[in-house]
């Protein structure tokens, strides 16, 4: 039966020619190391987000008398549903992990330089996306957590003048949370962003299949480093085929990214389920404490320090700009960051800067 079908479709689409072309034929550089398996890791946590929000979907009620409820009955009445909820909440902050250190990596590595600015612009946007997936799934469960820090958030565009209201009544749907900016953010969650993220994903793959993966920058073939005045993709072929062995270590950094998310859920179930996220939402009680999740922590801290908050959302727009177009920012032919100090000193302070604004966030 199997054979048939095989035959079937071999007949009309060559799966044999397109198995051979794109994973035993395909080559990937000498030097290629693990850290290029995490975009590999990203899009199997995205797999998994996608997986586990539908089956949350068929017991969720995105309606501000019984969001809570629906959520606390998935975690207590619904058979596992305590932990494909962990799965998708965890997942979430591990896929905006993998992400970013996909683009660390890339950054330390050199590899968003001519030609492959349009591979670093769309990477930058998944990241995004996804920053956005996050912000927009907190708001969900309705809780006091989530519908505090989703005030505070959208309130940051009213210090900008003149459009400031006006966007943040976009975000909210109104001047405060309520029940539509619950629609909204849910709508956004799982109609809006799969589409684009899908989008952009394939842009990006496309992208990277057109033009061929970049080598690192340690010991470089003189090909390597020959100037990009037309185009031609790097075949590599010189290097060894996509399958088994590149293949091999994708699958072995998604058994770690599994094992990290499956340790997290045994060891340290309430890390991302603080008091207030177990409480409903209540407009009328502000807790103690309020601040976003810890991808947004560094971001909230520079605006909380910044004495004006319109100067600050302008220095964080300029910053996203240049992250944005970075590669049209940086000429230097030189990739290996090791022998550019310069730039190293820079890579290194932004990244120290970050995390002390994030911890300092959580204060």
């Amino acid at each position: 039966m199997w054979e048939r079908v095989k035959y079937w479709m071999e007949t009309r689409i060559g799966l044999d020619d397109l198995v051979r072309s794109q994973v035993t034929d395909y080559r990937v550089p000498k030097n290629i190391n693990i850290f290029y398996t995490l975009g590999f890791v990203a899009a199997a946590g995205y797999l998994i987000q996608v997986l586990s929000g539908i089956l949350l979907l068929i017991y969720y009620v995105p309606h501000p008398d019984h969001a809570f409820k629906s959520v606390q009955f998935i975690m207590h009445k619904v058979p596992f549903g305590w932990l494909f909820r962990q799965m998708h909440v965890v997942g979430s902050n591990l896929m905006i992990a993998a992400i970013g250190l996909h683009m660390l990596t890339v950054f330390a590595m050199g590899n968003y330089k001519r030609p492959r600015e349009l591979t670093w612009i769309g990477g930058a946007l998944l990241l995004f996306v996804t920053i956005a997936f996050g912000f927009s799934g907190y708001l969900l469960p309705w809780t006091q957590l989530s519908y505090w820090a989703t005030t505070v958030v959208t309130s940051i565009p009213t210090a900008v003048p003149v459009v400031g209201d006006f966007v943040a009544g976009i975000l909210r749907g109104g001047d405060q949370v309520t029940g539509a900016t619950l629609s909204r953010f849910f709508a956004f969650h799982v109609s809006i962003l799969p589409p684009l993220f899908m989008l952009l994903v394939g842009i990006h793959l496309f992208l990277i299949k057109r033009i061929g993966i970049s080598a690192t920058p340690f010991g470089l073939h003189a090909e390597e480093k020959r100037p990009w005045t037309e185009y031609h993709k790097k075949s590599h072929a010189d290097g060894y085929p996509y399958y088994p062995r590149f293949f091999q270590m994708d699958m072995l950094m998604v058994m770690v990214y599994l094992a990290v998310m499956f340790a997290l859920i045994t060891i340290t179930p309430n890390l991302f389920f603080p008091e207030e996220a177990t409480i409903p939402a209540n407009p009328f009680k502000t807790p103690v404490t309020v601040r976003p999740e810890w991808y947004l922590l560094a971001p909230y801290q520079m605006l909380k320090i910044i004495p004006n908050k319109f100067l600050g959302i302008i220095i964080q727009l300029a910053l996203f700009l240049v992250f944005l177009l970075w590669p049209f920012f940086d000429t230097e032919k030189e990739k290996n960051i090791m022998k550019r100090p310069l730039l190293r000193g820079l890579f290194l302070f932004s990244f120290v800067l970050w995390l002390i604004l994030m911890f300092w966030g959580r204060s």
